[in-house]
């Protein structure tokens, strides 16, 4: 079913090139009256109630600037997300504005169809230099060819309860896999757990295995090669299952859980540490019982079964994450289009969505003001220690195919018992899809 909706993107780039000849013009003005600028946008299900607030303050703000109403579309999963990507390109239509996850950037490069960011577009948004650098990493292959706007940061930490890991004799956090595993064992007891994981997230799972093969030395991609079917990326799965199959430091209920809840178990106070998590839990947890006894730190960067990285090891303390902005080529709005992005990646706006949601801001001015808060010290460091996910438009395909393993675990999770083999099976199955996608990239 998956392989029905995720269509071969040699194709739809072929058919990007046309439609952009044939439709994308822009209307020729930046005035708004009466006109709606569609933007499509990642569901906030930790907090729907104030992003759905923001988004009409947004829409506000905006048509007391040009007259225009912004319509949002949301989207659920990244297979939502990439689906809407492909269909409207194939169609020549669809939202002026997409904020895409970082990682979906490279798909829609490969597409053709959005605009690619020159000094005039640039200028258009308040200059280049306005975006903190390292946020641009990933917005194209090449400084010459970007087309992804950075909006929000959100490099991945840790929580950990600092009373929990006081009270087991734990003088700091683990900074190696294998020493997390045995520091939660150690918190683990009664209705207590060490760990708590989101093994239903659509967006989770594969963080995991790919930060653990790459800090192992293998970047899942090499050239045209897919490397899913390698003993480090067997390792990571029967490490992140292990902990709740084997290691027993995570509640089994942990199978049904999306982030979200993971974070909300967690803020209960009875869970040693949340292994997946961002600035944007800030609120959650100053509203849950560990007020006052939660701190991030920096997720481990030793692979499983080392004690330090091997030399080939990458120190991937997070993949390089967040959302860009960008503008469809075939949008006849392209003026409102940078209007909008400007709005949105300007100071005031940043450090209003970081308040509300705890994104840190892409803004590089707004970003600043926020380096006297220590509790950020570890996201920072993330920040600083991120590394981008590989820039080919098949990663969409490869990052699905990596979820997928554990979408069809979830079954054997949820009995309590998963073999190193099924793994493997799932392993090759996912290898197999990569590297389909690999050969049908450009």
């Amino acid at each position: 079913m998956r392989n029905q909706k995720i269509i071969a993107l040699a194709g739809v780039t072929v058919l990007a090139a046309a439609l952009a000849a044939c439709g994308g013009g822009d209307d020729g003005g930046s005035g708004g009256d009466g006109k709606t600028l569609d933007v499509l946008i990642g569901a906030n299900t930790q907090y729907p109630e104030e992003f759905q607030a923001w988004q009409k303050s947004i829409s506000d703000k905006f048509k007391a600037q040009t007259g225009a109403t912004v319509k949002f579309e949301q989207f659920a999963s990244a297979n939502d997300e990439l689906t809407k990507i492909q269909t409207s390109v194939v169609a020549g239509s669809g939202p002026d504005v997409y904020a895409v996850g970082t990682t979906m950037t490279p798909t829609a490069y490969s597409t053709g169809a959005f605009v690619k960011m020159g000094d005039s577009e640039w200028q258009k948004i308040g200059g280049k230099d306005k975006f903190n650098p390292a946020t641009l990493g990933i917005s194209g292959p090449d400084e010459n060819n970007l087309v992804g706007i950075p909006w929000v940061s959100r490099p991945f930490v840790m929580a950990y309860n600092t009373d929990l890991l006081k009270a087991a004799g734990i003088d700091k956090p683990a900074t190696t896999w294998d020493e997390l595993r045995d520091q939660a064992k150690k918190m683990t007891h009664g209705d207590q757990y060490g760990l708590a994981v989101a093994y239903k997230d659509n967006f989770d799972p594969w963080k995991f295995v790919w930060g653990m093969s790459v800090q192992a030395g293998n970047p899942l991609v090499d050239g045209k090669t897919a490397k899913l079917q390698d003993p480090t990326v067997q390792k990571a799965y029967e490490t992140y299952f292990g902990w709740l199959t084997t290691d027993k430091i995570v509640d089994p209920a942990a199978v049904g859980w999306t982030n979200p809840q993971a974070l909300a178990s967690f803020a209960k106070g009875k869970t040693g540490y949340f292994a997946l998590t961002t600035s944007t839990a800030t609120n959650s947890l100053e509203q849950g019982a560990v007020k006052g006894k939660w701190a991030f730190a920096l997720l481990p960067t030793v692979p499983p079964g080392a004690t330090s990285r091997p030399a080939n090891g990458v120190e991937a303390a997070s993949i390089l994450s967040g959302d860009n902005l960008l503008v469809a080529d075939y949008s006849k709005n392209k003026d409102l289009a940078f209007q909008y992005v400007k709005l949105v990646t300007d100071p005031d706006v940043q450090l209003d969505y970081y308040q509300k949601f705890g994104n840190l801001p892409a803004n590089a001015s707004a970003l600043q003001t926020l380096s006297s808060d220590q509790r950020l010290g570890p996201v920072t460091e993330a920040a600083k220690k991120s590394v981008a996910t590989p820039f080919t438009g098949a990663w969409s395909d490869i990052q699905l195919a990596l979820t997928n393993v554990a979408v069809q675990s979830l079954p054997d999770l949820a009995k309590g018992s998963l073999s190193a083999q099924q793994i493997d099976s799932r392993i090759a199955t996912a290898q197999k899809s990569a590297q389909s996608s690999l050969d049908r990239a450009k």
